[in-house]
C-alpha cells in the first residue's frame, strides 16, 4: 500500500506492508540544502553502527560477517557504500532500493527518523509529527469501517430474525423455545462461515470477553451480513435447514475467496 505525508512542503512517499512502514529517503533529500547523498549518510561510522544494531534486533537473517567487514571500513575517506551493497552484504531488511513507479530508496520508519536528523533537527520533529498524524487517521478510518460493518451486520440480523419469526416459529410458543430457535439459526450462519457454533468458539476461547462476532475482521463481517440476508430469503422460500446450511457454506466459501483478495478491503484487516 502506498501513502504520503507532507513535511515542511516536501511530499514524502510511504510504502507499507501488513506490519511495517517505509518512508522515501529519496524524497527526504529534497529538503536538504547543498549536495548530500544517501551514500554520504551510509558511509558514516555512527550510521553503520545504528543500522547494524537495528538489524540485529529485528532481522533474524542478518549477516554479521558482512556487517563486520563494512563496519571496519566505515568512516574511511576512500570508502563508499551504496544501499544495494549494504543490503547484499548484510541481508538487511531496514532499507529498500525500489525501481519503477515508486522507485527510490526507502527506509523503515525507525531508520527514516534517524535519517531525518541529517536533514535537520526541525525536519525530524515535523517528520515524526506528520507520520503520527497519518497513523492516527488510518486508525480512525479502520475503526469507522469496522463499526459500520458491525452495525450493518446487526441490521441484517434483524431482517434475519424477522424471517425466522414469521416462518419458523409456531404459534403460542414459549419465549424460551423462541430463543432456542433464534440461537439455532444464528449457529447455522456461524457453522457456514466459521465451521463452529458460538458455544464451540467460546469453549476454545474462554480467556476472551464478548462473543465470536466481536473478533471478526471487515471481510468476515461483510460476508456474514451477506449470508444473513440470503438465509432470510431461503427461509421465506421454505428451504429445509439442511439445504440452507449447505448453500450458505458454499456461498460463504465463494464470497470469502473474493473478499480476501479485494484490494479495497485487504488493507483493513
Amino acid at each position: 500500500m502506498k501513502n504520503s505525508i507532507n513535511v515542511q512542503g516536501i511530499e514524502l512517499s510511504i510504502i507499507s506492508d501488513k506490519e511495517n512502514d517505509f518512508i522515501s529517503l529519496t524524497d527526504m533529500l529534497k529538503a536538504k540544502y547543498g549536495d548530500f547523498f544517501i551514500s554520504d549518510w551510509l558511509r558514516n561510522r555512527n550510521t553503520v553502527e545504528f543500522l547494524g544494531i537495528w538489524e540485529q534486533i529485528y532481522n533474524p537473517n542478518f549477516n554479521y560477517g558482512g556487517f563486520a567487514t563494512i563496519k571496519s571500513k566505515a568512516g574511511l575517506n576512500n570508502y563508499k557504500l551504496s544501499v544495494k551493497e549494504w543490503i547484499n552484504q548484510t541481508n538487511a531488511i531496514g532499507l529498500k532500493a525500489k525501481l519503477g513507479r515508486y522507485g527510490g530508496t526507502y527506509a523503515h520508519k525507525d531508520l527514516a527518523f534517524e535519517f531525518g536528523m541529517w536533514i535537520s533537527a526541525e525536519f525530524k520533529i515535523y517528520l515524526i509529527k506528520e507520520f503520527q498524524r497519518l497513523k492516527q487517521l488510518e486508525s480512525e478510518k479502520l475503526n469507522l469501517e469496522w463499526n459500520v460493518s458491525r452495525i450493518l451486520t446487526k441490521i441484517n440480523y434483524r431482517i434475519h430474525t424477522d424471517a425466522i419469526s414469521k416462518n419458523l416459529i409456531p404459534e403460542k410458543i414459549s419465549n424460551i423455545d423462541k430463543n432456542i430457535i433464534y440461537s439455532n439459526e444464528a449457529d447455522i450462519l456461524n457453522i457456514a462461515l466459521f465451521g463452529m457454533t458460538a458455544k464451540q468458539w467460546k469453549d476454545k476461547n474462554s480467556d476472551k470477553s464478548g462473543n465470536l462476532r466481536d473478533y471478526l475482521d471487515v471481510t468476515q463481517l461483510v460476508c456474514l451480513a451477506n449470508i444473513e440476508n440470503l438465509n432470510a430469503l431461503f427461509i421465506k422460500e421454505k428451504l429445509s435447514q439442511s439445504e440452507r446450511i449447505i448453500k450458505l457454506n458454499e456461498l460463504a466459501i465463494y464470497q470469502m475467496k473474493i473478499l480476501t483478495t479485494d484490494k479495497n478491503l485487504k488493507h483493513l484487516k
